[in-house]
């Protein structure tokens, strides 16, 4: 009994002497790390509404795990399961555009993901929240948005077109030409 006691007042004493990271802390510092995720396969779909065209909820694993996101986020999140653009194929740039937009700042106002590549600041490796550049072979690209890294490594990305649809999957993480910030 007296070790358990000893434990939780270990655990206690270390949780109040950690740091605080305050929400204005830099984003791109490597206090604030990218938590690994559950694995994608095992989360629940997005509840279907009847109204096209209206945002979709969405479960926000992070929030679960206590971790903030930065707001364009639960932007994107809104539209899980929708495709908000009405294009039929090659719209994750214009997603993402949507996105920023709807964010209240400025996109690439390009059709084409790996325009993002010159977008914002880049950075040396995955944060939550930035834009990752995906290669898919020649010129083409996918562009989302890292709410994640799973346990393989590899970044999770929210963004549109993903098998037509605005959804969360992992992608690999050798394929990833670019992670840049967004700005505003």
């Amino acid at each position: 009994m007296k070790v358990a006691v000893r434990a939780v007042i270990g655990f206690v004493l270390l949780a109040m002497t950690a740091p605080i990271v305050p929400a204005s802390a830099n984003p791109l510092s490597e206090e604030n790390p990218v938590p690994v995720a559950e694995p994608v396969q095992t989360r629940k779909k997005a509840r279907t509404t009847n109204h096209p065209g209206k945002p979709r909820g969405s479960a926000n694993f992070l929030q679960a795990a206590g971790v903030g996101s930065p707001h364009w986020i639960s932007v994107a999140r809104q539209y899980m399961g929708t495709n908000p653009t009405k294009r039929r194929s090659l719209w994750c740039a214009e997603f993402l555009n949507f996105v920023l937009q709807r964010s209240g700042m400025k996109g690439t106002s390009s059709a084409m993901a790996r325009s993002f590549v010159d977008y914002g600041q880049r950075i040396s490796g995955p944060r939550v929240g930035a834009i990752a550049v995906i290669n898919r072979g020649g010129s083409a690209g996918h562009v989302g948005i890292v709410t994640g890294i799973d346990s393989n490594g590899n970044p999770i990305l929210l963004s549109g077109n993903h098998n037509n649809t605005v959804a969360e999957a992992p992608y690999p993480a050798k394929r990833v030409i670019a992670y840049v910030w967004p700005t505003s």
